[in-house]
């Protein structure tokens, strides 16, 4: 061995190149594996532990790296990376490992460009990826033994194999065009040979022949067949196990494991496909848990040409789990068994893993054991059971303790602690929650049947004109955030900028410091270290402020007037419309100067507005600025375009059609704009949130009204328990949630439905869809909330609501076309149902809650039980979805089924669909009614999805969380889009789409066979003639999914 320093080695890339060694690229990796594992933003500096921990593991790889170089052997990227992978484990950090292991699987899939795309045959016959590093580590190793070199290799020589790599790997690439991208390992050779002689290197390609001759004899002697089944056979990994012992595993065993992952799909899945591509990555002494990753890996990787994979993947995951929590593969004999004793034990000893230690005495443990269906495990695709392990599920000290259907009775007994009849009641919630007839949101499945129990998704707020009542709202942030829960406050009441503080004598910063402060809270509090924490501001347009706030979230200006990680949603009163129609005038305002506005709505708003107004012209009030109502608005759409915020929201049909208007005044909405409820300084308002799932209540093409209103009676059951069980943070929260007894039933899957249907989204039938789908969840969930107050008593500021005086949803649209005039308000008012039968019901019992609908996101529980999320219209038929879990790919598994039958679904079809950024438009062979049928959300043009949202909208009680889409920045269509969605009598909207944002990866797309420019350098589209300037589109929204507590 020759004494080397770092700074002379070399090391080679992927592909191929020699590049000299940097360990800052090791310090750069751990610090990004040890932020995403333990969510620790980029601005926030890494506690010294963990710093140190770094520099420990980059001494121990770097040394290690010298070592062997130093040796004469060559070290590649992929080589450090197991160095780092195997110093964590050392280091006892198996979560950041792990970690590193998926991340490593996910570029490895993203990396299938140009030459990675390639395949090899070995020998024995199994398929491999082509990797150049292997043939640069060849040639040097040829030379090194050639050319009698010691130590580091010198530098001329390195640069000559670059070379060499470089014109083999053109020269491979050129025959694999002609060979279906395939190549024999003995043509590589053969190639490796030719270029050594052209180039002249007459000595070094002799040894190189001389070399494979000998190793072919050597095979020879071993009498190696030429086939799978032989080579496979002989072939065997050592395996390390987690208690450190090894084992073997041959080729065959993996395919044992693999054919019963399949064999629920047996004509459209393939083990032997999927052990070819996990044992192409084993190694010898690789780890069990890596054994099992590629596996996963290798079913993930095939999820796009078969959603039938994803079940696959889901199953060699689920053996993870069992294995983990039961001790159990899924083969096992006694599964079941073990299950129940597990289950248990598990509630028995549950105080110890931070659950409600009464569970174990208030519950017959026996009955919920045996209520169980480990079948109902086997509904659950990939992503679904990623989610629930990454996340959901409880663990200690690293080690899951529940199973899918655990997890689902944890939840259930948690939300039965207050039922007379808890075993039973359990037992029904379980059977609702485990069948995916409906899922609660995220805080509910976080900690029902926890020691802290909260359970509440949405908790708003408003901020009064005060120091001590600013810092306690945010400090209630804080405390509500850390348990989950999703935020929106009101700022409107806080003095402008330039203001005079009486106190003092001073003037006012205004509301944006205050704003900054709270955004920041929001990051540090991190809802108990399973998702960031997340808030959303409001404030009226009337402001004195409000142009500042617009620009809340931009990446220019300065940093202090910045908020980057609080939501911003703009409360837009009627008037401002009206005098944006009028081309009028609009005036901002310091709130201290008008006592009253920010509180009053309709024509009260109005008139106190105007007389503000008089004020201003008769010089009373002197902190004002008056613009242009199209300038505002112009200003608030481009915003929209430039950072997605703020969203818009409405103030006067919030109010106008609120249930509870004797009680308050609704001033802002939640985190995701579908709850409006009314919040004051001695209350902050609390919903407790859950989604039906439509796909699992279709039956003969239509409803099944029976089942529906079966799902919709227990899920009411469910969230009204929740208000009674729940943990509150705060004493505000606690009075309101007790006081009003708030819940927001929802839907998801609706998108599925429709496809179950075929109906298409951009239709009269899907409208009318919509309109009776929610006209049956109202009538349902209005009659379970009736029968809740028969039994429990009606909630207790029931007197004087517009439940009490009569009104139900769908007779407040008249009390808002008679504030805005019927020009203005374009619903529909039509019903089906007769109504009278719960009119009845109301006056006789009264009602158990002040708001029963709102519709949330659901953009993770969807995830969770494999539908689409809300309302929303499918994205796109194939694209990567990414959340804290990872990333994961997303076909059109109705879209695929329907080409099957129509003997379509190839691997053509395939690219197509990822050369046309998932749309169907331009794709030939489909035919156009299928096109109709499956047009992704920015083909439905926005007046579809907004007049499906109005006719939801009469139904519904509260809002919907409702995206908008916008193909192009378009500011007419833009503004037409929004001035439609107040017409239309929608209370809310949420996020803005705009395609430019994400494209489908298109690097498995073979753009040479099809002769053509790829699409994303084409001037024009074909199918819609629009300009496409992706370098200069503003990213209108950045597709984050926001926080989960409505999810």
């Amino acid at each position: 061995m020759v004494d080397l320093q770092e700074k002379q080695c070399t090391i080679v890339k992927r592909n191929g190149m020699f590049v000299p060694f940097d360990r800052n690229r090791i310090v750069q990796a751990l610090e990004a594996a040890f932020r995403d594992t333990r969510r620790i933003d980029d601005h926030t500096p890494l506690p010294e532990d963990l710093e140190s921990s770094i520099r420990s593991i980059t001494q121990q790889v770097v040394k290690e790296v010298v070592q062997k170089i130093a040796d004469g052997q060559v070290v590649t990227v992929e080589r450090i990376q197991d160095m780092v992978e195997n110093q964590l484990y050392i280091n006892g950090l198996q979560d950041i490992a792990r970690d590193y292991i998926v991340y490593r699987g996910d570029r490895k899939a993203h990396r299938e460009k140009s030459w990675q795309s390639l395949s090899v045959i070995r020998r024995c016959g199994t398929v491999v990826h082509f990797n150049p590093m292997k043939i640069s580590a060849a040639l040097e190793k040829a030379f090194r033994a050639t050319e009698r070199i010691e130590g580091v290799t010198p530098d001329f020589v390195r640069e000559e194999i670059n070379t060499l790599t470089q014109k083999i790997v053109s020269e491979i690439e050129e025959r694999c065009a002609q060979q279906d991208s395939r190549i024999d390992i003995e043509q590589i050779q053969d190639i490796v040979e030719q270029q050594l002689m052209v180039v002249g290197h007459y000595a070094i390609a002799k040894n190189y022949i001389l070399y494979r001759e000998a190793r072919a004899r050597v095979r020879d002697n071993r009498g190696e067949d030429k086939t799978i089944e032989k080579a496979s056979s002989e072939e065997a990994f050592d395996v390390l196990g987690k208690d450190g012992s090894t084992y073997k595993i041959t080729h065959p065993q993996l395919l044992a494991r693999l054919a019963r992952a399949c064999s629920r799909f047996p004509e459209t899945t393939d083990a032997a496909l999927l052990t070819d591509m996990a044992f192409s990555n084993f190694y010898s002494g690789i780890k069990e848990s890596e054994v099992v990753l590629a596996c996963i890996m290798a079913a993930r990787a095939n999820i796009e040409k078969e959603p039938d994979y994803a079940f696959v993947a889901a199953e060699l995951l689920l053996d993870v789990v069992y294995k983990e929590a039961l001790g159990r593969s899924r083969e096992a004999e006694d599964l079941e068994q073990a299950h129940r004793e597990h289950f248990k034990r598990y509630i028995t000893e549950g105080e110890a893993y931070r659950l409600n230690a009464e569970l174990k005495n208030l519950f017959d443990l026996d009955a919920l054991a045996n209520a169980m269906d480990l079948s109902r495990d086997l509904q659950f695709s990939y992503m679904g059971i990623q989610n629930l392990y990454d996340r959901y599920f409880n663990h200690h000290e690293g080690r899951r303790l529940e199973t899918p259907q655990i997890f689902w009775m944890r939840v259930a007994m948690g939300l039965a602690l207050n039922e007379q009849d808890k075993t039973s009641w359990a037992i029904t919630f379980y059977n609702l929650l485990s069948q995916f007839r409906y899922t609660p949101a995220t805080p509910t499945l976080f900690n029902s049947g926890m020691k802290h129990s909260q359970l509440s998704s949405c908790y708003l707020s408003t901020v009064q004109d005060d120091l001590v009542n600013i810092y306690k709202v945010i400090s209630d942030n804080a405390m509500l955030s850390k348990w989950a829960g999703g935020i929106g406050n009101d700022w409107t009441s806080i003095r402008a900028t330039g203001a005079l503080i009486k106190g003092t004598n001073g003037k006012s910063q205004g509301v944006i410091p205050f704003i900054k402060v709270t955004n920041d809270t929001a990051v540090a509090v991190n809802q108990g270290g399973k998702r960031k924490g997340a808030v959303c501001v409001y404030l009226e347009i009337w402001h004195l402020d409000y142009e500042d706030f617009l620009e809340l979230r931009k990446n220019t200006g300065d940093e202090r007037r910045r908020a980057h990680d609080v939501n911003t949603a703009s409360w837009i009163p009627d008037l401002f419309f009206k005098r944006l129609q009028q081309k009028g005038t609009w005036t901002l305002f310091s709130p201290d100067d008008v006592p009253g506005l920010h509180d009053a709505y309709g024509e009260e708003f109005e008139r106190l507005y105007e007389e503000y107004e008089r004020k201003v012209d008769s010089g009373e009030i002197r902190l004002f600025k008056k613009i242009e109502a199209e300038d505002l608005w112009r200003k608030m759409l481009s915003m929209l375009f430039e950072t997605g915020h703020p969203w818009m929201t409405f103030k006067d049909p919030s109010n106008i059609r609120s249930a509870q208007d004797h009680k308050g005044v609704v001033r802002c909405s939640n985190l995701c704009t579908e709850i409006l409820l009314n919040c004051s300084e001695t209350e902050t308002a609390v919903c407790n949130l859950g989604s039906i799932n439509l796909v699992q209540h279709i039956l003969d093409g239509g409803l099944d009204e029976e089942k529906l209103s079966e799902t919709i009676s227990i899920a009411v059951r469910m969230l009204d328990n929740v208000i009674d069980i729940n943990f509150y943070p705060t004493k505000e929260a606690k009075e309101a949630n007790f006081a009003h007894r708030a819940i927001g039933l929802g839907v998801m899957g609706f998108q599925d439905a429709l496809y179950k249907l075929d109906i298409s989204y951009a239709s009269q039938e899907a409208v009318e869809f919509a309109d009776y789908s929610s006209e049956l969840i109202s009538y349902y969930a209005i009659q379970a909330s009736c029968l809740l107050a028969k039994e429990r008593g009606a909630y207790s500021s029931y007197k004087g609501s517009k439940w009490d005086r009569g009104l139900l949803p769908i007779d407040t649209i008249q009390l808002l076309a008679d504030y805005r005039g019927e020009d203005n308000l374009q619903m529909d008012t039509s019903a089906r149902k007769d109504w009278e039968p719960i009119r009845s019901l109301i006056r006789e019992h009264g009602m158990r809650h002040c708001q029963l609908m709102a519709i949330a996101p659901t953009a993770t529980i969807s995830n969770i039980i494999g539908v689409t999320q809300s309302i929303e219209p499918t994205y796109k038929h194939l694209f990567v979805k990414s959340n804290l879990s990872g990333e994961f790919t997303v076909p059109n598994v109705y879209l695929i089924e329907k080409l099957k039958k129509l003997g379509i679904w190839d691997a053509d079809m395939l690219d197509d669909l990822k050369y046309f950024d998932g749309s169907l438009l331009e794709i030939e062979r489909i035919p156009n009614h299928l096109k109709h049928i499956f047009l992704t959300a920015f083909e439905i043009e926005p007046e579809w999805i907004i007049e499906c949202a109005s006719r939801r909208q009469k139904w519904v009680d509260m809002g919907q969380s409702l995206n908008l889409y916008l193909p192009q920045p378009d500011g007419k269509k833009l503004s037409n889009m929004y001035l439609t969605a107040w017409k239309k009598g929608l209370k809310t909207t949420y996020y803005l789409r705009s395609s430019s944002a994400t494209t489908v990866e298109k690097s498995f797309v073979d753009l040479n066979k099809r002769g053509i420019q790829p699409r994303w350098m084409k001037n024009k589209s074909a199918s819609a003639g629009i300009i496409v300037e992706r370098a200069k589109t503003p990213p209108v929204c950045s597709l984050e999914e926001g926080c989960e507590a409505c999810q």
